[in-house]
């Protein structure tokens, strides 16, 4: 299960591609205290998968910048399928700490470190 560390953001509504996208997702997340933004793979525009647009790079840089992590969530098997850039870029992000692709909300609560309980410090 999920924690308030991670925002997840709503599967429905207008797809992500713009700098400002990032940007407001970054302010959800900051006002709700989140480390984490986790998007559902089907709310990034198809720009964000076709690397030679910039859109991925424009995104993440925003999340790396900002220090929250950025978790694409769902099936984006099509995509990777049709490029080979793509897939080395999120096989090298899964290997990270600040953006991941994740094919549920589970996988991702499992990647997530343990929260440290404040009480069981000495």
């Amino acid at each position: 299960m999920l924690d308030d560390r991670v925002y997840v953001c709503e599967p429905h509504g207008e797809p992500l591609r713009e700098t400002r996208d990032a940007l407001d997702l970054l302010g959800e997340a900051f006002g709700r205290g989140a480390s984490w933004v986790a998007v559902p793979a089907g709310r990034l525009h198809d720009d964000f998968f076709a690397l030679r647009t910039g859109v991925a790079g424009e995104i993440a840089q925003k999340f790396v910048n900002y220090r929250v992590g950025l978790a694409v969530v769902g099936d984006i098997s099509r995509f990777t399928a049709a490029s080979s850039a793509l897939r080395d870029w999120v096989f090298e992000s899964n290997r990270g700490e600040h953006i991941w692709f994740v094919g549920d909300l589970e996988e991702l609560a499992a990647r997530l470190p343990a929260r440290e309980d404040p009480a069981s410090r000495p």
